[in-house]
């Protein structure tokens, strides 16, 4: 379950991609079967969203891994690094950004 706690120490990834309209979609189920398949499976995983933009052409991946470390590690297997390239083939482009400080206001 995703957790938005300025005093857990975590690294969440926002990734945004912009798809052409015709591939937004494709893009969206891309990144849900791997976040199910794959990303789910990986050691330091926590939650991961997948947002579909209502402007017809963006999609955003806010996933939480229980450590910057855990994200590097990640990038370093065969199969994300495929998964990736699908992706990244979808998109015009990509965006993706790691944090591990935050400050949230109300529920």
């Amino acid at each position: 379950m995703t957790t938005i706690n300025p005093n857990k120490k975590m690294c969440t990834l926002i990734n945004v991609f912009t798809a052409e309209p015709s591939k937004q979609k494709e893009l969206f189920d891309s990144l849900v079967q791997a976040s199910e398949k794959l990303m789910s499976k990986m050691e330091g995983y926590i939650s991961a969203k997948i947002h579909l933009g209502n402007d017809g052409k963006t999609v955003t991946n806010y996933a939480q891994l229980a450590s910057q470390e855990h994200y590097q590690k990640v990038l370093k297997l065969p199969e994300i690094m495929e998964h990736l390239k699908t992706s990244a083939a979808l998109a015009i482009n990509f965006k993706p950004v790691t944090y591990t400080t935050i400050w949230t206001d109300g529920e």
